[in-house]
């Protein structure tokens, strides 16, 4: 149903019909690649934490995880992420999908610098089997973003 969703929301900018569905699951970023046959740093992977008084989406490169200061920083309070069970209701996908396309209208989207790396990267459409190649203009355009921020690091 999610996926249905997603795909009627992108519509509006023209690339719906890009959506990949698989016959195997693309729910972490490991998964995603294998099912993609890209590298799994192009996996745009969705971060869903919280703040005292919103939800956000941080969409970043695969290969990347949360810099606590750096988030501090940028959001002047720490780092939580929002519970697996919570996902659904506050962001609008379940956790395996969740992406910044038809999400709730509360959420706060930003992407992470360490996906201007590349010039295709890879998000999920809403389901756990589902993702979508796109530029990164049409990341930008397509999520609805605050802007770019800086608060993931590479993986060591």
């Amino acid at each position: 149903m999610s996926v249905e969703k997603v795909r009627e929301y992108l519509k509006q900018f023209g690339v719906a019909d890009k959506i990949e569905e698989f016959d195997t699951s693309s729910a972490t970023v490991e998964l995603a690649a294998k099912a993609l046959g890209c590298e799994p740093e192009r996996i745009a992977k969705s971060i869903a934490c919280e703040t005292e008084t919103e939800s956000v989406l941080i969409v970043t490169a695969g290969d990347t995880k949360l810099d606590n200061a750096k988030y501090k920083a940028q959001f002047s309070t720490k780092a939580k992420m929002i519970p697996p069970q919570e996902v659904e209701e506050k962001v609008g996908h379940a956790v395996g999908g969740v992406c910044p396309f038809a999400i709730n209208k509360s959420v706060m989207v930003y992407l992470d610098i360490s996906l201007k790396r590349f010039d295709k990267v890879y998000p999920a459409c809403g389901s756990s089997n589902s993702a979508i190649g796109l530029s990164i203009d049409e990341l930008v355009q397509c999520s609805n973003s605050i802007g770019w921020v800086d608060v993931c690091k590479i993986k060591e």
